[in-house]
């Protein structure tokens, strides 16, 4: 690899000698199990032109910084730059605070975010710095391999195999940004354009709030096809402690902000619970613009209706149920993909209707 020189500004400087391209950036906290194969993952990287590692190490008890050490000794023999910040207090700041301290002392035209849980398959840098030149607006992703290999299958899947266009139409889903942030890779400008992640801390979703506001700014989403991460579940993860009712909240108002406000009317798709909290979370305009539920359960659909109990209305809004043949576009959808042996899929796809004009998955 080439000598890492230590070097500001954004792509329009990136092509100075001894500029940084990539800095890749570790957000660390307590993550000595998996920390070794992480930092031997950067130093393994095909990547030719320039790099550097930023870690922010945020309060470890364990044995991180250790291990932080003696990787910084191996990756600056191999000409990459290695730049250690912490937080020294007995609290930790969040994952949020951490990835912000990397990315302001790191110097890379372009940013490669990595979890220190996770491993890179070596021409991941060189890769997605390719394709961030050709989409310089964008946030580009990758597909992943998880592990252990059967946890959340599902979920891995959609991460695999989203269409182009569905990286930018199923943004409203439960699954959160369609390109996961362990894949994360984009210009530190566009970065900065954004403006950073947010730093409340432990329960915060920073990646989810980061993404809707690139959506918000114009940014596109971009996925490079190829397997360039192994993406570790366990229950140690941050992810797990966000809590549901948060994600949920932030869900519908993107929701309500990129999409409703340009319906005048809309049918949900699913009569059952799911359906019945969205209606109750939309704002008092939005309830109104709903003019059915629809369904395939029989028994929904005979009772004919349903009725909004904890309205302050009178008389009590009554939306009418309907089987999804009869019902009219456009769609918001509460029902979960891939998980009705097709079932579902098959009900949609009778319907020739277009993802992002006729309808949008939320579940």
């Amino acid at each position: 690899m080439a000598e890492a020189g230590r070097a500001g500004g954004g792509p329009a400087a990136a092509r100075r000698p001894g500029a940084v391209q990539v800095s890749v950036i570790v957000p660390v906290h307590n993550s000595e199990c998996w920390l070794d194969e992480c930092l031997k993952s950067v130093w393994e990287q095909d990547f030719k032109e320039t790099m550097e590692l930023s870690v922010f190490n945020d309060a470890s008890k364990d044995g991180s910084a250790e291990i932080i050490e003696k990787w910084k000794i191996k990756l600056e023999d191999a000409g990459v730059l290695v730049i250690i910040g912490s937080n020294d207090s007995s609290q930790p700041r969040g994952v949020g605070f951490a990835k912000n301290q990397a990315v302001i002392q790191s110097s890379g035209a372009y940013l490669c975010f990595l979890d220190s849980d996770d491993v890179m398959m070596p021409q991941r840098v060189r890769l997605q710095h390719e394709a961030a030149i050709q989409h310089p607006n964008s946030i580009i992703g990758c597909q992943v391999r998880r592990e252990p290999l059967e946890s959340t299958e599902r979920y891995t899947r959609w991460i695999n195999n989203l269409t182009e266009e569905q990286l930018i139409t199923q943004v409203f889903t439960s699954h959160g940004p369609t390109v996961i942030m362990p894949t994360w890779f984009c210009s530190r400008e566009w970065f900065f354009h954004v403006g950073k992640f947010d730093e409340g801390g432990k329960g915060v979703p920073e990646d989810l709030l980061f993404f809707y506001k690139h959506i918000q700014k114009g940014g596109e989403v971009f996925r490079v096809n190829h397997c360039l991460l192994l993406y570790r579940y366990h229950p140690q993860a941050a992810t797990h402690s966000v809590l549901e009712g948060t994600i949920w909240n932030h869900r519908v108002r993107f929701l309500e902000d990129r999409v409703l406000s340009s319906w005048t009317s809309f049918t949900i798709w699913n009569a059952g619970k799911q359906g019945k909290k969205l209606y109750r979370s939309l704002s008092p305009a939005n309830r109104k613009k709903v003019i059915a539920f629809c369904d395939v359960d029989e028994k929904k659909i005979t009772k004919g209706f349903y009725t909004y109990e904890e309205s302050e209305e009178r008389p009590k809004p009554r939306i009418p149920v309907c089987h999804f043949r009869d019902a009219t576009p456009p769609f918001i959808i509460c029902v979960k993909l891939d998980l009705t042996g097709g079932a579902f899929e098959t009900n949609l796809n009778m319907l020739n209707l277009k993802e992002g004009l006729d309808y949008y998955h939320f579940n």
